[in-house]
């Protein structure tokens, strides 16, 4: 599958787990990862490609190799995923102690975490609401009162938007 060899590197950049000699998290377990997070993304948006998930697997058909817009969506989400995770392990470990003149304060960790999911949702939802727009050119939404819905509603039948009867 030629879509999890590049999907799994960018999801290790989002996350910063680049040292190969020591990642934190297996490539195997960064797979079912993304492949849930392809789960997720067909489930909130419509694309061109009827994509099918199978998360046991971790197979994506047909291939999303070449859909950059997928593809930026399936990292991103995988990436929020995993940080979101760590954020909550992080959580319950933010403790601050003080004992006389010593202290230990933990609790910087996970506002820093918190702050790397909140920047990664973010950019999520703008490349989410970009696909959006980029998906609906040519919709317009006309009301009672718009300059072009008189028009319309004249070609469809004989009453304009005020009901009034216009044709003899």
């Amino acid at each position: 599958m030629h879509w999890q060899d590049y999907t799994n590197l960018m999801v290790r950049t989002l996350i910063n787990d680049l040292d190969e000699t020591n990642y934190k998290y297996t490539d195997s377990r960064i797979d079912s990862t993304i492949a849930v997070a392809a789960q997720l993304v067909i489930l909130e948006l419509d694309f061109k490609n009827k994509y099918v998930v199978d998360v046991i697997q971790e197979t994506i058909e047909p291939d999303p190799a070449d859909d950059n817009q997928f593809i930026n969506l399936l990292v991103y989400r995988a990436a929020i995923i995993i940080v979101g995770g760590e954020v909550k392990i992080e959580a319950s470990n933010a403790i601050a102690i003080k004992d006389g003149p010593s202290a230990i304060d933990l609790r910087g960790v996970s506002s820093t975490l918190l702050a790397l999911y909140r920047d990664l949702s973010n950019k999520y939802d703008s490349i989410v609401q970009d696909y959006g727009y980029s998906t609906n050119i040519g919709s317009a939404i006309l009301g009672p009162y718009s300059p072009g819905s008189d028009y319309i509603v004249r070609t469809f039948n004989d009453y304009d938007f005020r009901g009034n009867y216009f044709r003899n």
